[in-house]
């Protein structure tokens, strides 16, 4: 029974992580591939991938390994470039609740392409609600392990320039964004979160609009909630 559940799970959650299986694994072979042309064997990119699973993340810790030790400071730029999954974790706290041990693994391997997934998926009928997100993650982190070992071990054969490739990430986003404006019953959140990201942006510049961004995103939320609540509920009853 929970053998045949898990393999329901698994088959409604694959096909919503093949567009991230081709960027996950083009994306972590050129990580593989820059962690071994700065010097470091195969085994650092499969690890750092398998611990950290923080993309922007761990191209920085390559410059940060091969810099003086400096914990204050590396302690500070992690958690400047990873502070939006504080927001991410606020967002999936009811959607997590009472997934026994599994929430464990779904908090910490919880990636931007993870959380767009499970927080805007519609589940099949009969399919499990924890199982599912769980696949979803185990799939996505499998694919950026995978990629990370792979350019690893092809770095010492291949040389090119990899200028440009962290594009791929920003194309998946807006494929992601697209398909959920589709879905949404209102465009009121997606409109709030693409307007105070481009006033923090404007502000702030682009290396320090971030934090500002998702402040200003939550703040706004939560104050716009019942219009939002109302329009969504609207929304679904017309349909």
């Amino acid at each position: 029974m929970q053998q045949g559940m898990r393999r329901r799970a698994l088959a409604a959650a694959f096909p919503h992580t093949v567009p991230i299986l081709a960027g996950f694994l083009f994306l972590g072979m050129a990580y593989g591939i820059y962690m071994n042309v700065s010097g470091f064997s195969f085994w650092y990119p499969m690890l750092m991938g398998l611990t950290i699973f923080g993309g922007s993340l761990e191209f920085v810790a390559v410059s940060m390994l091969l810099a003086p030790f400096a914990p204050l400071q590396t302690f500070l730029v992690a958690l400047m470039l990873q502070a939006r999954h504080l927001f991410y974790g606020i967002a999936m706290l009811e959607k997590y609740r009472g997934l026994g041990l599994k929430r464990y693994y779904l908090i910490f391997g919880m990636c931007d392409e993870s959380f767009s997934i499970n927080c805007s998926a519609e589940i099949p009928e009969g399919v499990d609600r924890g199982w599912f997100y769980f696949w979803v993650t185990l799939l996505n982190h499998s694919y950026w392990v995978a990629g990370a070992a792979l350019g690893g071990l092809a770095g010492s054969l291949l040389s090119f320039d990899t200028t440009g490739l962290d594009f791929v990430m920003t194309a998946m986003f807006v494929v992601i964004f697209l398909e959920q404006w589709g879905k949404e019953k209102t465009h009121l959140p997606s409109l709030i979160g693409l307007g105070a990201s481009a006033v923090c942006l404007a502000l702030f510049g682009a290396d320090s609009f971030l934090l500002p961004a998702m402040g200003c995103i939550l703040a706004l939320l939560t104050v716009f909630k019942t219009p939002i609540d109302r329009m969504q509920a609207e929304g679904g009853d017309a349909q």
